[in-house]
């Protein structure tokens, strides 16, 4: 595997007017110097990102994607906001470097920031690491401890009170992720009116300790250090970020989650290394985290649920812009299997209690 994340050339109809960026780094960053390259990271299903080489200097391009976008999303004022605030108190996130709100430069407001350089650990773990369990207890535990600094951060003495309502915080989501749903359900998708049910008639209280969530926290959006596999050095795209109730971040992380004894369906779907020797479990994940912060995260089975559901919807309406020819990426014509089987474990789930 690739040990370093790398950019490749640009998707066709994903293409930036170079000189456009050139003139807006050359007036934002007078500082750059050297000529400037163009690259696009192929990872990733919402934002696009581009490496941007100016000299000897790399720096990351964050722009929506081009076509219909669901309203509301893609706010990158908003995201670069966040990282400004975050940047001093959690040294995980990315430098922001420069905002442009003008959409007439690239047809659309886009910001700037500098690139961790280091490893993305995606479907396997880097080779480093793989095949040490301990390595990969390690890295695990970690996983856990960095989202429980990022809950335990004072969003109000950041001043980011104002990012999001935690009041009904929970209802609000399962209404308005059935939603996206029902806006983006093609025929071959799943009814999947069963789950969007059961999780509305069974709406946990408000939590009493609201917190900064990421809403994406997985080990693609992590970097790790190339000379210490086991540490991470970098959280990615917080475009979802907002105020809101840890547990329910918790569970939208495990909606990832695979285990290696998960049925096969599931396991068809991976697409991080949950899976290996050495590996948290879902429930040593929530013991971990509850020991570490004092929450109760009970009943674990509903924030499961909502995390294959929601889950399922992003696939969905990422599908829905390949069905509809919004986008001619190929990866996600893909998608409406993993929507399938997400949809079905929820229903399993429900049925059996057997997150």
């Amino acid at each position: 595997m690739e040990t370093l994340d790398q950019a490749a050339a640009i998707r066709q109809g994903e293409e930036l007017d170079l000189p456009r960026v050139e003139d807006y780094l050359r007036d934002a960053l007078p500082a750059l110097e050297g000529p400037v390259t163009l690259r696009q990271f192929p990872r990733g299903h919402s934002n696009l990102t581009y490496l941007v080489t100016v000299g000897a200097r790399e720096l990351v391009l964050r722009r929506p994607p081009f076509g219909t976008k669901a309203r509301g999303a893609h706010d990158m004022a908003r995201e670069y906001r966040i990282l400004a605030a975050l940047r001093e108190v959690f040294p995980y996130v990315p430098r922001p470097l420069a905002l442009c709100q003008d959409a007439a430069v690239l047809g659309a407001p886009f910001y700037v920031m500098e690139r961790i350089q280091g490893l993305i650990p995606r479907r396997e773990l880097p080779a480093a690491i793989a095949r040490d369990t301990a390595a990969v207890r390690r890295l695990f535990e970690g996983f856990v401890d960095v989202l429980v600094e990022l809950h335990g951060l004072d969003y109000r003495g950041l001043g980011l009170a104002d990012l999001g309502k935690p009041e009904g915080y929970a209802r609000r989501q399962v209404e308005g992720w059935s939603a996206r749903y029902r806006r983006a359900r093609t025929p071959d998708a799943p009814e999947g009116a069963d789950v969007m049910q059961w999780l509305e008639s069974h709406v946990p209280p408000d939590t009493d300790r609201p917190a900064i969530i990421h809403n994406d926290f997985k080990f693609d959006n992590l970097v790790l250090d190339p000379g210490d596999p086991c540490r991470i050095i970098g959280v990615l795209d917080w475009e979802m970020s907002t105020i809101g109730d840890p547990a329910l971040d918790l569970g939208c992380t495990l909606g990832y989650w695979v285990e290696g004894d998960d049925p096969p369906d599931l396991q068809m779907v991976r697409t991080l290394p949950t899976h290996v020797p050495g590996a948290m479990t879902r429930r040593q994940m929530v013991e971990r985290y509850a020991a570490l912060t004092g929450r109760v995260i009970e009943p674990f089975d509903y924030y499961y649920i909502f995390g294959l559901f929601r889950l399922a919807v992003i696939a969905q309406q990422i599908y829905y812009r390949y069905y509809q020819g919004q986008t001619r990426d190929e990866r996600f014509k893909l998608l409406i299997g993993a929507v399938q089987v997400l949809e079905r474990t929820a229903r399993r789930v429900i049925a059996t209690g057997g997150a």
